[in-house]
């Protein structure tokens, strides 16, 4: 497929379409609006189902009456929508239903405002429903990932019917990259409905889809099936990269856009001589526990940068332990980190570990 200069909302929404996603329903919200607004022109072009619901309460629950009929569906909105969703996302999960949510972040709390944030992580990693349940979670740092994850999340929801996320903030939805798009998949054929799915009341098996138990042994037991597939899902589907951290002795840890940002700070603090590295998830659920830990062992510091107040800093603490020093970096309400800002923390810790800095020119290490 030939590469096209693709905004990331459009992209995403794109790509769903291509993963087969035969329903969507949403809520106009900034900064993913555009997403909607292709999925309303597109949609009704493929004789697909598209609906724009009155508020996001009623597109979860139009996502979850399509899940449950067996459809590939997806809903997408962003901070002060999804969490108006919480409880049928919690619903979803409570009855084992596939379905793909895409997350594009803005800034908060309340309605905050239209700039780029990672503050949805805790929310979204989780689950910020009610109940012990957990949703898979992808987190893009480009437009072509923004794709590639988006037709992942489908196949994963599918797999272990479970909700899958797509974790984006408002510099992807809004940034325009150069991209490649898959190749269109074709719904599913009509009598190729999951088993378990709803199809119709007449001349059908009898399935029944439900999140409540009464009684609290066959709720417990349930819990622990869910618990047992998510245990499954860990031991299968955690994805992250590891950049220049080889020869590393600092290690930078970040997601998404904010890994970006790292990246351009290490390219110059490598040059200036600073042996310093990228640890990115891509899975923020599951979480790439083993691979951090075994990195803790390896390096002298960790700094992690997010583009909140350390909502996952909680997770990498509470891996890497007392193993090495975590410092953290963030920027809030909308703020980006700029490169120059995670730069200079660099070059902090590398001073207090002792390590080398070069006497390359400022404009060189920044």
């Amino acid at each position: 497929m030939a590469r096209e200069l693709l905004k990331g909302n459009v992209a995403f929404a794109e790509a769903a379409i291509r993963a087969g996603c035969e329903a969507y329903f949403g809520y106009p919200i900034t900064p993913q609006t555009e997403a909607l607004e292709h999925m309303a022109v597109r949609m009704p072009e493929l004789g697909r189902t598209f609906v724009q619901a009155e508020s996001e309460v009623a597109a979860i629950n139009m996502v979850y009456g399509a899940a449950a009929a067996g459809v590939r569906t997806m809903t997408s909105s962003s901070s002060p929508g999804v969490s108006l969703m919480m409880e049928g996302l919690s619903y979803m999960a409570g009855s084992e239903v596939p379905a793909v949510v895409v997350d594009v972040m803005r800034g908060g709390p309340g309605l905050g405002n239209i700039a780029p944030a990672q503050s949805d992580y805790t929310q979204m990693v989780k689950g910020g429903g009610h109940g012990d349940y957990r949703q898979i979670v992808l987190a893009p740092a480009s437009v072509q990932e923004l794709i590639d994850h988006t037709v992942l999340a489908f196949d994963l929801a599918d797999r272990y019917r479970i909700v899958s996320v797509v974790l984006a903030d408002g510099s992807l939805g809004q940034m325009m990259e150069g991209a490649e798009l898959p190749a269109m998949r074709p719904p599913r054929a009509a009598d190729a409905s999951p088993a378990w799915a709803l199809s119709g009341a007449k001349g059908r098996d009898t399935n029944l889809i439900s999140s409540i138990h009464l009684d609290p042994d066959e709720e417990e037991r349930f819990n622990h099936h869910l618990q047992a597939k998510y245990a499954a899902i860990e031991a299968a589907e955690i994805r992250y990269e590891e950049h220049l951290l080889d020869d590393a002795s600092i290690a930078v840890v970040a997601f998404g856009t904010a890994a970006r940002l790292a990246k351009t700070a290490i390219a110059g603090e490598r040059a200036a001589g600073v042996a310093v590295g990228l640890f990115r998830p891509i899975t923020l659920w599951p979480f790439p526990t083993d691979a951090l830990r075994d990195l803790s062992e390896r390096v002298e510091a960790i700094l992690v940068v997010e583009m909140n107040m350390g909502q996952m800093l909680e997770d990498v603490q509470r891996v890497v332990a007392e193993r090495c020093p975590v410092g953290f970096f963030g920027r809030t309400g909308g703020v980006m980190p700029m490169p120059e800002e995670i730069a200079a923390r660099i070059r902090a810790l590398a001073v207090e570990l002792g390590a080398a800095v070069s006497d390359a020119p400022e404009e060189v290490r920044t």
